[in-house]
């Protein structure tokens, strides 16, 4: 199995499990979790850092087909990298698709995940609704798709320096095993975070209704703002203590 790539931060003194940072659909994990804002507060706190890009996005392998992005592959790729760093326990924090894979790990996981951050995660499947087939006519040269959300997704693929074609087969093959919150909820303390104009992460306290340890933040910004906003910083560094 192709390794994910994992940029690895460790501290002089390392005082906790590693924290290893998931971006969103369409990102990576630099764009995601600069290393000022993230890796060096927390190697300053005693805690190494392990910044996965998933699959099709920043330095790791493209996504060939949607059989090889499916949740559970995906689940399979991200367990393996961390196997081969030597993680024996981790926190998580995740943003977005991030959050969503985040969310299933802890079930699947043989590496204990101790605490999860969970950031702009919507309580349904976006990419169930995505019309593939259209989004992938559009981008060999055909026409805009109709559907708004399939336009929006194919935006987000298709943005410089993306693979779109990979991008797409990784939405196909998420869209085949659907995010089923009360499916295998994380028992870890859980801090679920949204911005205050995210219409993605409005549900946030459903999702806490399926958590035995779960806590709610509210900040401000919209999807994007959010994750880059100092507010989810400092409440995520601060959770993980």
């Amino acid at each position: 199995m192709t390794e994910l790539a994992v940029t690895r931060t460790v501290p002089d003194e390392v005082t906790g499990p590693a924290v290893v940072l998931l971006h969103g659909f369409a990102s990576s994990g630099a764009q995601d979790w600069p290393a000022d804002r993230w890796a060096r507060p927390l190697a300053a706190a005693g805690r190494e850092t392990l910044v996965v890009d998933l699959p099709g996005h920043g330095a790791s392998p493209r996504v060939d087909s949607a059989a090889e992005g499916t949740t559970s592959r995906v689940l399979e790729k991200l367990v393996a990298a961390l196997q081969a760093v030597g993680a024996d326990s981790v926190d998580v924090v995740g943003y977005s698709l991030g959050a969503r894979l985040a969310w299933d790990l802890v079930a699947v996981s043989p590496i204990p995940v101790r605490r999860l951050v969970l950031g702009g995660l919507s309580p349904v499947e976006p990419f169930g609704a995505v019309d593939v087939a259209a989004a992938r006519a559009a981008a060999r040269g055909g026409d805009r798709p109709a559907d708004q959300l399939t336009g929006m997704v194919l935006g987000m693929a298709s943005a410089p320096g993306r693979d779109t074609e990979s991008l797409l087969s990784l939405v196909e093959g998420l869209a085949r095993e659907p995010f089923d919150p009360a499916a295998a909820p994380p028992g870890v303390p859980a801090l679920l975070v949204g911005g205050a104009d995210d219409p993605m992460s409005q549900g946030i306290d459903e999702l806490a209704g399926h958590l035995p340890q779960g806590a709610v933040l509210r900040v401000p910004g919209d999807h994007l703002g959010a994750l880059a906003g100092d507010e989810f910083q400092a409440a995520a560094v601060e959770f993980l203590r």
